[in-house]
């Protein structure tokens, strides 16, 4: 007898409104900072940021098993080289769809071909962001 699978938890109210706001993004080729998206989510405190990250990681996962191009790849960090946060990478890793450190050449190699993905399933192409 196999283990039941564990359940999903649902998804909270403002998830639709995150969806709607990366979809919106990847339309416009554009991206978007975690704190700006938490914001324009309307994702409550406290935590949001952590909650917000936990809600890309399970899209990640689901985009992954529907052959989706990965919409959580036009969230980047607001500093630096403004790539995702090591944890997209790493979750990315886990997955098997990323064979790379967290920081880098590589990695800002592995967004760019995510990003390629997301804006030409989209029927557009791309400038520089």
């Amino acid at each position: 007898m196999t283990a039941p699978e564990p359940e999903t938890p649902p998804a909270p109210d403002w998830y639709p409104r995150l969806l709607e706001v990366l979809e919106r993004y990847a339309r416009e080729r554009r991206c978007i900072a975690y704190a700006e998206l938490a914001a324009e989510a309307a994702i409550p405190g406290p935590k949001a940021i952590h909650k917000l990250t936990e809600a890309l990681e399970r899209l990640v996962s689901r985009d992954h098993a529907e052959g989706r191009p990965l919409r959580a790849a036009v969230v980047v960090s607001k500093s630096g080289r403004k790539l995702p946060a090591p944890g997209f990478f790493q979750h990315c890793a886990a997955l098997g769809l990323y064979f790379g450190p967290d920081r880098g050449a590589q990695a800002e190699l592995f967004h760019r071909l995510e990003l390629d993905r997301l804006f030409v399933n989209d029927g557009i192409g791309h400038e520089d962001l």
